[in-house]
């Protein structure tokens, strides 16, 4: 196969996976949006967390809630868990590297909050110990994840939201987890400032 063929498939290929994933995650995907806004309007903030690449998209989010997204406005309450790297490796090395977003979400999380986690489907057992006390504080979760949830996806109470990528593809899942949080941001300001 020639190195134009492999382009093409990569584009096609994510094309597909976009349009599956309009088509059956848009009102999920909407209805995450209200989710965050309620959540803003009650004084609460957003906390973020993900690994590797899912780190970055985690503070995408972040970045965009405390700055902006596509337009000048007020800065919004979030919090990512995942840019404090001497935090994160005293946690990991004094504990577990499965404690190192749970540990500051003890800390920094607050009933009434909103937790929205990162991953490709794969078993990341710090997101599921996140989820976990996301849980006993009353943080409620939404979760990006893609092929079948991994082990992310038994944790989801039914109050939670998994928005979960028709995709087996971690760059593809990914790919998505990044057009979706520019979609939940943008739903995000025209909710609360219109246009």
């Amino acid at each position: 196969m020639n190195l134009q063929n492999h382009i093409n498939n990569h584009f096609t290929h994510s094309i597909l996976i976009q349009q599956e994933t309009l088509t059956s995650l848009g009102q999920l995907i909407e209805f995450a949006s209200q989710r965050l806004v309620a959540t803003l309007l009650n004084d609460k903030k957003i906390l973020t967390c993900g690994n590797g690449r899912s780190s970055a998209v985690a503070q995408l989010l972040s970045s965009a809630m405390l700055n902006q997204h596509e337009r000048d406005r007020p800065s919004l309450p979030a919090i990512a868990l995942t840019t404090d790297m001497t935090t994160i490796s005293a946690i990991a090395n004094d504990y577990h590297f499965d404690d190192i977003f749970a540990k500051q979400l003890r800390a920094l999380g607050q009933n009434g909050d909103i937790l929205v986690a990162y991953t490709d489907g794969n078993n990341s057992a710090n997101i599921a110990k996140a989820i976990t006390t996301a849980h006993d504080k009353d943080i409620c979760i939404i979760a990006l994840t893609g092929n079948k949830g991994g082990m992310i996806a038994p944790l989801l109470l039914e109050t939670d939201i998994e928005i979960r990528i028709p995709s087996n593809s971690s760059i593809h899942i990914q790919e998505l987890h990044i057009m979706i949080t520019h979609c939940l941001c943008d739903l995000i300001d025209h909710q609360l400032f219109g246009g």
